[in-house]
């Protein structure tokens, strides 16, 4: 299943959101399963990656250009060559929920409950807003 898939993380200069298409294997039915499907697909991408050792791919001009506008220009590189434990992935993105570390958005509906029930289809927008923790000093 396609769904497009926005990302935004706030407290970044330029308020711009990255969207990509998405490709699922199974149809979630509540938002646990929608976040387990997300990680699932991002670990096997990334594992893949590892394995086929793609560090040193060319970047095309235009995608330069978009992720300038995100404020990271990366090549993607894994320097340990480590892969991504699925389970680990999903926990810590389940907790990460749960803490409100994150928020996810079906169409303009936020989604609060990993237990909350959704209908999703083909080419839904699905946006992850990942929230930034402000640190610094307290001043007496």
């Amino acid at each position: 299943m396609n769904i497009k898939v926005n990302l935004k993380q706030l407290g970044k200069r330029r308020d711009k959101i990255s969207g990509e298409d998405f490709n699922i294997e199974n149809k979630p039915t509540n938002v646990r399963e929608l976040i387990c499907e997300v990680v699932h697909t991002c670990v096997y991408c990334y594992n893949n990656r590892v394995e086929q050792k793609d560090n040193a791919a060319v970047i095309e001009a235009d995608k330069i250009e978009k992720m300038g506008e995100l404020g990271k220009i990366a090549f993607g590189i894994n320097y340990g060559g480590r892969k991504a434990d699925e389970e680990e992935a999903v926990q810590t993105a389940l907790q990460a929920f749960e803490d409100g570390l994150f928020r996810v958005f079906l169409g303009d509906k936020e989604l609060t409950e990993l237990s909350e029930n959704i209908t999703i289809t083909e080419d839904d927008s699905l946006t992850f807003i990942r929230l930034t923790m402000l640190s610094g000093r307290m001043y007496i």
